[in-house]
């Protein structure tokens, strides 16, 4: 005959040919009748109020401790299941749930004992665990799995949790003031270093903005020196076209000049060979006329290869400084015209020095009787035997005049009057 159960029980078959019996957790068996029996226990899972009242913990306070513990037969592990079928066959499920509901009873007392009152309150994961591995352990070998335990409820008579609430409440209080002091610290130490990093990151800011104001005016001032630059050279070779224009302008000037300076040369040398004719004509005699005029055709052809020479050297210089070579060339005419006198007055001596007297003495009559033309008014004084008027003023020109020659011949040792008379 065919048997079913459903999975929250499990059926033992015992009898003949059931040695040891067969265990069936939710299923179907055939059993024969009159020779094997068939039986059934319960697989449910049982919730269990474990209560256990004025327990005294480790500091010798009674307490109160309710948990919840849920626990039921392992149908599915043979060898617990075959605990718990010799343990609770026959038994009905209330009897199973008073058995174990009395184990896990003694083991939270026990665990209670040695447990203070704080450590149950405060940490009921920590006292569930405990309860629920010592139990699993001592109901494991009854064929019972402990499947959950949960801390239900903990008081006492003796306001003894009241109390410890108000000091943790008064502890909470506290720890909420010192962590709201705490945290309106640390909104103003984030605060200050918001501020701080602000100003930092404006510093920053203002750092990288100079730098790149440095960087600008750096980039600008070497554009502006290149710029600056090539505008000069532009200006440079401005001026040195200007330069070069003026030189070429001037080189034609010291052309001209040159050539001008050549005709004044052959000028110069016509007058000299002039007054070389008329000294010839008048001092020399007709028998050293030719000898003196050879020796003046030979002095003026050489003064005439100088010049020449001196004319291309003057171009050559004048091209380098037009200035300095007109001074050097004035300079130069002067010396030569001071030499030609100096050797005049070498050569005709007293003669040339009397020539030049007589033809001074005029304007010394003038500069001696120019002070008596700048009068305006002479009031003259006569004693009766000497002339008066006109005749007087000119007869103290002449005087003065008179006196001249005395003059002279103490001043160069010339004699006007002797020289005079020998060259009449």
């Amino acid at each position: 005959m065919f048997y079913t159960c459903g999975p929250n029980e499990a059926m033992v078959v015992s009898g003949f040919g059931r040695s040891p019996p067969l265990m069936i957790a939710g299923g179907r068996v055939f059993v024969f009748p009159c020779i094997q029996q068939i039986q059934r226990i319960t697989l449910n899972t049982l919730t269990l109020n474990v209560k256990s009242d004025k327990v005294y913990t480790r500091h010798g306070v009674p307490i109160s401790v309710t948990g919840i513990a849920q626990v039921k037969i392992q149908g599915q592990n043979k060898e617990m299941l075959a605990t718990a079928c010799q343990m609770f066959m026959g038994k009905s499920e209330g009897e199973v749930a008073q058995i174990a509901l009395e184990t896990l009873e003694g083991h939270q007392r026990a665990i209670i004992a040695h447990l203070t009152v704080e450590e149950i309150y405060q940490d009921r994961k920590k006292f569930s665990e405990q309860v629920f591995k010592v139990a699993s352990s001592d109901l494991v070998n009854m064929g019972i799995g402990v499947v959950s335990y949960t801390l239900k409820d903990v008081h006492d008579d003796q306001d003894y949790l009241h109390s410890l609430g108000k000091a943790r409440t008064a502890q909470v209080q506290k720890d909420a003031r010192i962590g709201e002091a705490q945290y309106k610290r640390d909104a103003v130490i984030r605060e200050a270093h918001a501020m701080q990093e602000k100003v930092s990151a404006q510093y920053k800011n203002e750092i990288e903005m100079a730098k790149a104001q440095r960087d600008y005016e750096l980039k600008k001032a070497a554009y502006d020196v290149e710029v600056n630059t090539k505008k000069a050279e532009s200006e440079m070779a401005y001026q040195l076209q200007v330069a070069k224009t003026k030189q070429r302008i001037e080189d034609e000037k010291m052309q001209v000049q040159v050539v001008e300076r050549s005709q004044q040369i052959m000028l110069q040398e016509q007058e000299i060979t002039r007054r070389e004719k008329e000294l010839e004509a008048k001092v020399k005699k007709p028998a050293e006329a030719e000898r003196y005029r050879l020796e003046r055709l030979a002095e003026a052809q050489r003064l005439q290869l100088i010049m020449e020479a001196e004319a291309e050297a003057e171009s050559i210089r004048m091209k380098g400084d037009a200035e300095a070579f007109a001074l050097e060339a004035k300079g130069r005419a002067e010396a030569e015209q001071m030499s030609k006198k100096a050797e005049a007055f070498q050569q005709y001596k007293e003669g040339a020095m009397v020539d030049m007297l007589l033809e001074k003495l005029p304007l010394m009559a003038e500069e001696i009787s120019k002070p008596l033309s700048a009068a305006q008014k002479i009031t003259m004084v006569s004693s009766g035997g000497s002339e008066v008027g006109a005749a007087k003023l000119t007869g103290e020109v002449l005087e003065i005049m008179t006196r001249l020659p005395a003059t002279v011949e103490k001043l160069t040792g010339i004699d006007i009057s002797q020289v005079s008379g020998k060259k009449r």
